[in-house]
């Protein structure tokens, strides 16, 4: 395998939420996206984070392999979005299966036609963000069209790639019923789906807005309840779909 430079926004030494077991998180800088409950905006800018090389970060996931095998987790990178740096993903996965290491792709699916199949060979489980089920709704959240993460969609369920799907809920923008129902409908068409998760909107993230000097269009926005997410998760699991 080849070395090859990328950028990182951050790291996380003993990740529990993006994919099973406890892994290392590499969030990779650089997103297309300008999502309104953007969680990382300090990520969006390309180069803005430190520069590395996937032999570094190969040697950090080297010290903690067996941790990570015996917890069932594995390496995931995240962002961002890591398909803006798709030589690099690459290298890092083919460097991590040769450590017989589990890895997990945290992606939006936008940039689907740069994860090609030598990527996609390398990729245990793709954790896929679909943001909004309606086009119109998925670009006022976005600034980008829907159809490119549906096609990624599709094409990891001909693959028989596994996916864990997510939807961020923020009240007045993606908790709308219908909505939910029609992306339940969507993913039960999926043969791959290990598992759906709701993620509820928090604001955990807004002092990066307004340190950046960014417009907050989601500030008043309250984070949605518990009520709200069960009720999310009724209405998607009506779809046969597997919610948790």
């Amino acid at each position: 395998m080849k070395n090859v430079t990328g950028y990182i926004h951050s790291r996380e030494s003993a990740g529990t939420l993006d994919g099973p077991g406890v892994r290392r998180v590499l969030f990779l800088q650089g997103c297309p996206l300008n999502c309104l409950y953007c969680h990382n905006p300090d990520a969006r800018p390309f180069k803005c984070g430190f520069k590395t090389d996937a032999y570094t970060e190969l040697r950090e996931i080297a010290k903690n392999r067996d941790y990570l095998i015996k917890t069932g987790g594995g390496v995931t990178l995240s962002g961002g979005e890591p398909l803006s740096q798709p030589e690099f993903v690459k290298a890092i996965f083919e460097g991590c299966k040769l450590m017989g290491l589990h890895t997990a792709l945290d992606t939006s699916g936008f940039p689907d036609h740069r994860a090609d199949d030598e990527l996609l060979s390398y990729t245990d489980l793709v954790l896929l963000d679909i943001k909004h089920i309606r086009p119109e709704n998925y670009k006022e959240l976005t600034g980008v069209k829907l159809q490119p993460t549906l096609d990624f969609a599709r094409r990891l369920s001909d693959k028989n790639i596994p996916v864990w799907i997510r939807h961020v809920l923020v009240p007045g923008y993606t908790d709308n019923q219908k909505a939910l129902d029609e992306l339940g409908s969507f993913i039960s068409t999926l043969t791959n789906v290990e598992r759906v998760e709701i993620l509820p909107y928090h604001k955990m993230a807004d002092y990066k807005w307004a340190e950046l000097g960014l417009e907050n269009k989601l500030a008043k926005i309250p984070e949605p309840n518990t009520a709200m997410v069960e009720s999310a998760k009724k209405i998607l699991k009506n779809s046969r779909v597997p919610v948790y």
